[in-house]
């Protein structure tokens, strides 16, 4: 056989927008921005609008294009996340695709149990413990709300959490400023210092607005106190059909590109070049239940077209995945969680959050999250593409081998068996009586197995005793200042 010329891989990609609907998709904001405008509650941020250009009009702040474009123009391409050991594990980049965990949830399927009952701080680092070790899980986020600590200091313990629980990225929430200064606190403090954090960042603070175009000071205090620090950050609307956005979707995109836009525009205005990640979330409102659907279409096509206007844009884009509207890990659960990586995947969107959800986000299932895990692992090897070289296409084998015979024992199998071919975790392919033997487990048995095992040998490396005792120092102080300040 000749020598050929080496032949490019074609990795599967997924388009779901014509260059003139992307065109027409930002027209349309621009005029949201120009000639609606938003309603925004903070100060300096209105300040800083006005300064650069924008002008209030009938209680509303309007955006010229020219300061749309100028964001867009300083904002990275780039986002090099690292993990809590300096790492680089997250070059957030157009093109790779980067999942995990979701965040703030009420409930949890105790592990133990099956129990759904509230989540609590232990939770949030059993889970992070948990993804530390999935290879497929990137970074976490807290996957609870935390019903045994206060309620003022639930974000702050649950970020502490998440870096006992993994030295992985985390994607962290926070209730105000004050959590802002806390946690970018201990982050220093876990870094070593000011200048190796903003070099290896190895968190992301996700921040939203409310829409329709309402945007309150709690949430933009966040976003300029990331733009002060230069810590990456990504200003996030949730402009859910039917809800908070138009009924249709294209309306609904409109919208949130809006509205993000104004967050990176605020950001660049601040601090050019301040980290940003682009996106938003449009899972619909079930006009019949009045529920926010993770399993919805929507969603994902939603994802898909706001992606398409990521990479026009030319910045890393914010996603979903791996979510479920199921009480329970089952069918529809797999259906969901499998349709909306695959979504993720095929656009390339950047960073893909809320594996592991089920119960429309109010739940969190370990069991997902390992199911998850390996649904990732099966989309990544169809995305891989199909290699085409002399090795692959196995001519010597084939000529070797008898016609009606096999190539089980042949050298070019025995070399290539384990990579050619995708091999399962948790996805049964035993016969039946073996099946039976082992104990006729089903899906989510095997995945609470694996879970188990997982909580039960896995260990973490531990956080620097200068970062702990960091930690010690803010949670006294911010319990010390609750006892003087009177109810």
């Amino acid at each position: 056989m000749t020598q050929q010329v080496p032949i490019p891989t074609k990795f599967p990609k997924l388009d779901v927008l014509y260059p003139e609907q992307i065109r027409e998709l930002h027209a349309a904001t621009l005029e949201i921005l120009r000639q609606i405008g938003v309603k925004l509650e903070d100060d300096q941020a209105r300040e800083i609008l006005l300064e650069a250009g924008a002008w209030e009009d009938d209680d509303r702040i309007k955006i010229p294009e020219k300061l749309v474009l100028d964001a867009l123009g300083s904002a990275p391409t780039r986002i090099p996340i690292h993990d809590r050991l300096g790492n680089l594990t997250m070059p957030l980049e157009l093109g790779k695709v980067f999942f995990g965990t979701g965040s703030d949830t009420i409930y949890t399927r105790d592990i133990e149990s099956g129990e759904r009952r509230r989540a609590t701080i232990q939770d949030v680092e059993d889970f992070a413990r948990l993804c530390d070790d999935l290879d497929q899980i990137d970074f976490v986020m807290s996957m609870g709300n935390p019903v045994d600590v206060d309620p003022d200091d639930l974000y702050i313990h649950s970020f502490v959490s998440m870096l006992r629980g993994t030295t992985k990225p985390n994607v962290y929430t926070a209730k105000n400023l004050k959590d802002m200064e806390d946690i970018y606190k201990i982050a220093v403090a876990v870094a070593g210092d000011e200048v190796t954090l903003q070099e290896k960042p190895f968190f992301l603070q996700y921040a939203e607005p409310i829409s329709p175009l309402f945007i309150i000071e709690e949430s933009m205090q966040k976003l300029i106190f990331c733009a002060e620090k230069g810590i990456p950050v990504g200003y996030i609307p949730s402009p859910n059909p039917g809800g908070g956005g138009p009924i249709t979707l294209a309306g609904s995109v409109v919208l949130g590109n809006a509205e993000c836009l104004l967050g990176l525009i605020i950001s660049q205005l601040i601090n050019p070049g301040t980290p940003f990640i682009y996106g938003m979330n449009t899972a619909a409102l079930d006009m019949k239940t009045t529920i926010v659907s993770y399993g919805s279409p929507e969603w994902s096509l939603g994802m898909a077209a706001w992606t398409s206007l990521a990479h026009h844009y030319g910045l890393p884009v914010w996603g979903y995945g791996g979510a479920t509207d199921s009480k329970t890990v089952d069918a529809q659960a797999g259906i969901e969680a499998t349709f909306s990586l695959m979504t993720a995947f095929l656009t390339r969107n950047t960073l893909v959050h809320d594996v592991g959800y089920i119960e429309f986000g109010s739940t969190s299932s370990m069991e997902m999250v390992v199911i998850a895990d390996e649904i990732i692992r099966m989309t990544r090897y169809f995305m891989g593409g199909l290699q085409v070289d002399a090795n692959t296409l196995a001519f010597e084998a084939t000529k070797r081998v008898r016609p009606g015979g096999g190539y089980i024992a042949d050298k070019h199998t025995l070399q290539n068996f384990r990579t050619a071919q995708w091999e399962p975790r948790i996805i049964d392919r035993s016969y039946y009586d073996n099946w039976v033997e082992d104990g006729s487990q089903e899906m989510q048995a095997r995945a609470n197995q694996a879970a188990s095992e997982i909580l039960a040998e896995h260990q973490v490396p531990p956080l620097p005793k200068e970062a702990e005792g960091i930690i010690e120092d803010i949670l006294k102080e911010r319990k010390d200042s609750r006892k003087e300040t009177p109810d």
